[in-house]
């Protein structure tokens, strides 16, 4: 039971290394993506295009009436089948490892088929000898446009707008002092005021009549002196009543 489990596990070690190894290796199908192992592909032209590796491998697809056969340089001109140097391969898939370095030769080994074309010359090269591949310099990374400082604006001064002096506080003018009139004296109507400027005449005292002489007394009018009067207003009125009915 136990050396079963053991053969298991070796030979699934075997497995995932072959698998590595084919992983890490190219694969190529004879004869292209668009021909095959067949009389009508150009297939040693397809080779000659091609670049084999030691750890490469070489994949063979085929139809039934078809077989792999490896032979020598002389065999291999000649397309002679009867001395392969190992057993023919055929099913119709066949892989072959290029394990070390060198040229290799295949034909197909049925009759007439590689005068028609079936053979093919596989030269491989040392891995190490390789050619490398082409690189693309890495070339260094732009350096960032370098934005340009822009000098910041200095600060807009505000003008210093002077102070309005403080106003002085005028006192407003003190009114003169309203004179205090006293009331004029009342003056008695019995004594009226006295112009200016008119002055009162001084009447000369009265002279007294010498004493002994007795003035008489001035005769009073005489009637007749009354009448003339009364005539003249009479007249007057007359005269006046006329003058006014005229106008």
């Amino acid at each position: 039971m136990e050396m079963k489990m053991l053969s298991a596990i070796l030979l699934s070690l075997a497995t995932i290394a072959m698998s590595i190894n084919l992983a890490m290796a190219a694969n190529y199908t004879v004869g292209g993506t668009n021909g095959g192992w067949d009389q009508s592909t150009d297939i040693q032209t397809w080779a000659s295009g091609q670049t084999f590796l030691a750890g490469d491998n070489l994949i063979f697809q085929y139809t039934i009436n078809h077989d792999v056969t490896e032979v020598s340089r002389a065999d291999f001109d000649s397309c002679t089948a009867s001395n392969p140097l190992q057993p023919p391969h055929s099913g119709g898939l066949t892989l072959i490892p290029l394990t070390s370095t060198g040229t290799r030769y295949f034909i197909c080994g049925t009759g007439g088929h590689c005068l028609n074309g079936m053979k093919v010359e596989i030269d491989t090269l040392p891995a190490a000898s390789a050619p490398p591949p082409s690189t693309t310099p890495s070339l260094p990374p732009p350096a960032p446009p370098s934005t340009p400082s822009v000098p910041s604006p200095p600060p807009a001064t505000v003008p210093s707008i002077p102070s309005p002096p403080p106003r002085s506080s005028v006192s407003p003018p003190v009114s003169a002092p309203k004179h205090s009139h006293s009331p004029a004296p009342k003056v008695s109507p019995s004594s009226p005021p006295l112009r200016a400027g008119v002055s009162t005449p001084t009447l000369p005292p009265a002279i007294a009549p010498p004493s002994g002489s007795l003035l008489s007394p001035p005769p009073s009018p005489s009637s007749a002196d009354k009448f003339n009067v009364l005539g003249a207003l009479t007249a007057c009125s007359g005269f006046l009543i006329m003058m006014f009915f005229k106008l």
